[in-house]
């Protein structure tokens, strides 16, 4: 495993963000075949062992341990969560109690526990983005989760194929488990689509240009459609051509060393498209994603369309007041010829080694639980995070949860149409490279440079990065 100081220093880059590139070459055979419940234990898979783990794992007894569990969630996701703590500790059986501890921002939460490696690990179980899963395989802090689910012999053919690729490697280990996972959807006013006539909503953004002059001049829109300046949406836009971000199978066969996105042509497509729409009038610049411009412009009837996350789909619903009504689509490609699919966002658990069998014991426990089908309906109702149990679909409070925000059920069928192999990608660099795509794109709509410079100047700058990580960690 890399030595931790190493992931201390890295630990200090991370800034915020929430996903990560998709491709056709990402995780295919190795993260398809643990999705579907037949991956090997981590030493038949190559990954290293925590040397916590022992053949007695399931039999652990774990009466009088505290799970201390550090998580993000604030808000609405946070009462959330402190509900199913507490139901936990209120109902398990086996003598465990877990506190948990809000640590702010998901930066916040890394940094805390970069910090905390100097004297102790400071915590059982750790929810980190997306962004950090590379980095985390790489810090030695953690048990990866494939030995405790072999260990305990937990089906993972249970969790949702898609979701559960993209924290898998290559070689078919899941490194951390899945909790409050989303895709990108496009949101669009179905009043403003009625008035203008437009009977089929648009599937790539071509077609959005198609259909953009109906939108203003029947349909009362002031713009088109509001996308933020998001290296989230450049990587989704990816995902859906079924390109890669990055070599190396993505950064799943072995650490990325530089970016793909230019050689594939699958950057200068997504900016092309883009600044067409700015061009046309169609997509005005509305700013990075931070500043919320462009969920304010759709919901309060400026916009017609707009990009967002899936776990954005109640809070649209509430701050649009009922004064339209809010149609959900799949996220458009760049092409109507794409055949790719889309990817996650969001968060997962990680088990920190603590050199502790019954204190991993325990935390496997506590995850069991709230990857349940029960908790798991509750978290996606309450929260609009995806279930990432398949079973969960099955729970009363589910169904009555689609019943109540129908729109969600095209989350769900997004995701499910989507196929392992479009993961997306691992790279320990991702929150610079995310700061980079944004930067160069900011640029372009500016006028500063042309789409041909910002792809130029992405692939530069992220290389840059890459190979001062790989230096470091060499």
């Amino acid at each position: 495993m890399k030595k931790r100081v190493i992931a201390s220093i890295l630990a200090a880059a991370m800034v915020m963000s929430s996903l990560a590139a998709c491709g056709n070459s990402g995780s295919g055979t190795g993260s398809g075949s643990s999705a579907s419940g037949t991956s090997g234990a981590s030493s038949e898979s190559g990954a290293e062992t925590s040397g916590v783990i022992t053949d007695n794992f399931a039999n652990v007894d774990t009466n009088g341990t505290t799970v201390t569990f550090w998580h993000s969630m604030g808000g609405v996701n946070g009462e959330a969560m402190d509900y199913l703590v507490n139901k936990f500790n209120e109902e398990n059986t086996d003598g465990i109690t877990v506190e948990a501890v809000y640590q702010g921002e998901y930066d916040d939460t890394i940094n805390k526990l970069k910090s905390a490696q100097i004297g102790n690990m400071g915590a059982d179980l750790v929810q980190i983005y997306d962004l950090g899963t590379r980095f985390m395989i790489d810090s030695g802090w953690v048990i990866p989760m494939q030995e405790m689910i072999d260990a305990d012999g937990y089906d993972v053919s249970q969790i949702e194929p898609n979701v559960a690729a993209y924290y898998t490697t290559e070689d078919g280990t899941m490194y951390s488990m899945p909790f409050n996972s989303s895709t990108p959807l496009l949101y669009y006013n179905k009043d403003m689509f009625d008035a203008a006539g437009i009977t089929e909503i648009p599937t790539s953004l071509p077609e959005i240009a198609e259909v953009g002059d109906a939108l203003m001049n029947q349909g009362g829109a002031q713009e088109v459609i509001a996308i933020s300046i998001y290296g989230w949406y450049f990587e989704q836009f990816l995902c859906k051509q079924g390109l890669d971000m990055v070599d190396n199978g993505n950064g799943r066969e072995a650490a990325a060393t530089k970016v793909v996105f230019d050689e594939n042509g699958g950057a200068l497509n997504i900016l092309n498209a883009w600044y067409d729409l700015y061009q046309q009038g169609y997509a005005p610049n509305v700013g990075r994603s931070g500043s919320d411009t462009a969920t304010t412009d759709f919901t309060s009837g400026k916009a017609a369309m707009m990009l967002g996350s899936t776990a954005s789909l109640k809070q649209v619903l509430e701050d649009s007041g009922g004064n339209f009504e809010v149609g959900t689509a799949y996220y458009p490609a760049v092409s109507p010829d794409d055949q790719g699919g889309v990817s996650i966002g969001g968060a997962s658990l990680w088990a920190l080694n603590n050199n502790d069998e019954k204190q991993a014991a325990a935390t496997w426990k506590f995850i069991k639980f709230l990857i349940s089908p029960e908790s798991q309906a509750y978290w996606n109702a309450q929260t609009g995070y995806f279930p990432i149990v398949t079973a969960a679909q099955e729970e009363q409070t589910f169904k009555d949860n689609i019943a109540q925000y129908p729109q969600f059920q095209t989350a769900l069928d997004q995701l499910h149409d989507s196929a392992p192999e479009y993961a997306g990608a691992l790279l320990s660099v991702f929150p610079e490279s995310r700061q980079i795509v944004e930067t160069q794109i900011e640029n372009m709509l500016n006028g500063s440079v042309t789409p041909e410079e910002a792809v130029d100047n992405m692939a530069s700058d992220i290389n840059d990065t890459i190979e001062e990580y790989n230096l470091v960690n060499g």
